[in-house]
């Protein structure tokens, strides 16, 4: 888990890189990360070979529609850093409003999939399964929180 973290550290703040260079570092790291924690997913999910492809099936699914809301937590993030230095009460506004969409998008997703989970694993596995991603992203969100700096008055 420490591995996921430090990683999602340089996926979001790629510093003193060019946008293209910061999008192309992004993605590379995004992809190490999806491997990663598919792995740590395996590996504690602890599933039968009728489990299987069904769990991973719906699994990819799941996080192809994380992927972009995250990317989208992504844009927010660079764009709070575009205008870090000379930030308005307004754009502060609207960042934090398109936190909380983009947070309510992810609680809605991951209350939808929940249900798909149960119709294919036994419920403990199922919330065994998001125990997992809530780790994750607990881990993420705790790196930036630590990275991205308050709003300054």
């Amino acid at each position: 888990m420490k591995k996921i973290a430090l990683g999602l550290s340089m996926i979001f703040f790629a510093a003193g890189l060019t946008a293209q260079t910061a999008h192309d570092y992004m993605e590379v790291e995004r992809a190490a990360l999806k491997t990663e924690k598919k792995a740590l997913v395996a590996e504690a999910m602890e599933l039968t070979e009728s489990e299987s492809p069904a769990f991973w099936a719906l699994y990819n699914e799941y996080n192809d529609k994380q992927y972009v809301i995250n990317t989208k937590v992504y844009q927010a993030i660079m764009d709070y850093a575009d205008h870090f230095d000379t930030i308005t009460d307004e754009k502060a506004v609207e960042l934090w409003i398109n936190t909380m969409k983009y947070t309510d998008e992810l609680s809605k997703l991951k209350k939808t999939y929940f249900k798909k989970f149960q119709k294919i694993l036994p419920g403990k596995k199922a919330v065994r399964y998001f125990q997992v991603e809530n780790k994750v992203w607990m881990l993420i969100s705790a790196q930036i929180a630590m990275d991205i700096p308050l709003v300054e008055n």
